[in-house]
């Protein structure tokens, strides 16, 4: 089964001996942080920019674990490789773990984990994103860029006269809520596990009701598209969607025609379906290749950023310590 992420104080694991780990798809900071890090735990750290794939398995040769970070989609070839090599345990970098089918992983004897890292980098994003939204930030910038400083010809919403719709109340969720307390705002939440202390309604009532919807709920068969063409129509006229969760959340032709067609008030979007290869690349000079993409940024009330709300010092740093810390629990348990 998928273990469960440490806390986000980690200690070393005693009695372990000095461990190996291959770190695929390290960026410089990252690695650094990794090099940095890993001597305190006692593991010694192969770091490469490499992603891990069928091809670039050998540098795992030696070590049963391995750190992953959620850029890279690992295909069912590539677990059987890493299997064939000695892998049994995967690291993700993330608190998502849709890019591995975890299932086949346990079936062919390889584990998965996932890591805790601060809520605050993507509920501070979050509400960023939001006021924005509100606001009509994209369009104001883009005015002001051009020395365009009159007024828009629509005037923003304050949060206080808003409801906010917050599907998925785990450790994010929950985040996004507290601050929005601190604006005045009505909050409702959707959740399978409804928490103590929090409005719940069903999803379709959340939808009626709410001036933004915000996603914070995993991607899983049973979330793909939870936000379909059906139920965007349940929406209120005007109203924003926000989704820093995962792209597949959304059904983007549905979005698109309700942006496109004036039903929407807006969207703000840190994740988008079909988002692998296109962001974390520099596409400045060849084609992006998604025409939903370039659709969402060219509609003036639409905030596209590439999958960066996690992208603090702080949250990178507890992913960094996390995931060693998943290995060398992992470490013990096979040697205990």
């Amino acid at each position: 089964m998928l273990h469960s992420a440490p806390s986000l104080a980690p200690s070393p694991v005693a009695g372990v001996r000095a461990v190996g780990i291959t770190v695929y798809g390290c960026e410089h900071d990252e690695a650094q942080l990794f090099r940095e890090t890993a001597p305190r735990f006692g593991v010694l750290p192969f770091v490469t920019e490499e992603p891990v794939s069928e091809a670039t398995v050998d540098l795992a040769v030696g070590n049963r674990c391995i750190s992953v970070g959620h850029k890279s989609q690992i295909t069912s070839a590539t677990l059987r490789a890493l299997r064939r090599v000695g892998v049994t345990y995967i690291s993700t970098r993330s608190v998502g773990c849709n890019h591995i089918n975890v299932g086949y992983a346990e079936s062919i004897g390889i584990s998965v984990g996932t890591v805790a890292y601060s809520p605050d980098s993507v509920a501070d994003y979050t509400l960023m994103l939001m006021l924005m939204a509100v606001r009509h930030g994209k369009s104001m910038i883009r005015r002001a860029d051009l020395h365009d400083y009159r007024l828009g010809a629509v005037r923003g919403k304050e949060l206080r006269d808003l409801t906010v719709g917050v599907i998925g109340t785990g450790r994010i969720g929950t985040a996004v809520m507290d601050r929005l307390r601190g604006f005045g705002c009505r909050v409702v939440a959707h959740d399978t596990r409804p928490r103590p202390g929090v409005a719940h309604l069903p999803l379709d009532d959340l939808l009626a009701r709410s001036d933004i919807v915000t996603l914070h709920t995993p991607l899983t068969p049973a979330t793909h598209h939870l936000l379909n063409r059906r139920r965007i129509e349940q929406m209120k006229p005007g109203a924003f969607v926000v989704n820093t969760g995962r792209g597949a959340l959304l059904d983007t032709d549905a979005l698109l025609c309700a942006l496109e067609g004036g039903r929407l008030g807006g969207a703000a979007l840190d994740v988008l379906e079909g988002e692998e290869g296109i962001f974390y690349a520099d596409c400045r000079n060849r084609p992006v290749g998604s025409e939903s993409l370039l659709r969402l940024q060219a509609l003036p009330n639409v905030i596209v950023s590439p999958h960066c709300a996690y992208h603090t010092d702080h949250a990178l740093r507890d992913m960094v310590e996390n995931s060693i810390v998943n290995c060398l629990e992992f470490e013990a348990a096979w040697v205990g």
